[in-house]
């Protein structure tokens, strides 16, 4: 059973429809036991990560997401799930985050011409091979994905896809082991976004 954890902060439905599209089965939870019992877990978010890093430790769940993610069991970040695995975020004055991936994530720099947040489809470079295993390489050369987001995480050791906006080149997937994460929404990126959940399904 995949967990799709509930922390407040989750675009949950549109998640939950997009495995439910795959024929995956999917439950929509925040009881620790559940998440640590799960065979493969999803750690959505919208929102802020002062807010988010709140209502984890309001809920008992910061250790049970640190965990999971490092546990080995296929983990799959998503926008501000991502962001959060990272050591720190800039946002809301600066917040520690739960640390799993090494690095920073920042705001936008002001550019004219470019609005923040970024709103829309973005093209994505991934730098692994398509496996199973690892994200996914498409006949349309670099893919495209739909992405909602002020802040960005920096290029760390285990940036697998990068992109570009507002002139700054950043980390738009992870891979650590059976942890993905991406900045962008799966969910929301039609066909290649199904596709890559597909293959998250396959590890």
């Amino acid at each position: 059973m995949t967990a799709i954890i509930d922390y407040k902060a989750g675009n949950l439905t549109s998640v939950k429809l997009a495995f439910a599209a795959l024929g995956a089965e999917a439950a929509v939870t925040r009881d620790p036991e559940a998440i640590r019992s799960a065979d493969r877990i999803v750690f959505p978010g919208v929102g802020a990560a002062k807010s988010a890093m709140e209502n984890l430790r309001a809920l008992g769940l910061t250790d049970v997401v640190r965990e999971a993610a490092v546990s080995g069991r296929p983990f799959l970040g998503i926008c501000l799930g991502m962001q959060i695995l990272f050591e720190r975020s800039e946002e809301d004055g600066g917040v520690e985050t739960l640390g799993v991936i090494p690095g920073r994530v920042r705001r936008f720099p002001d550019v004219p011409g470019f609005k923040v947040p970024e709103i829309g489809w973005n093209q994505v470079s991934f730098q692994l091979p398509a496996t199973n295993h690892q994200p996914p390489a498409t006949n349309h050369q670099p893919p495209e994905f739909y992405f909602v987001h002020s802040y960005y995480a920096e290029i760390c050791p285990y940036t697998c896809g990068t992109t570009e906006y507002a002139g700054v080149e950043f980390t738009a997937m992870v891979k650590k082991g059976n942890l993905w994460a991406c900045q962008f929404h799966p969910e929301k990126s039609g066909r290649l976004g199904l596709d890559l959940l597909r293959r998250w399904l396959s590890c």
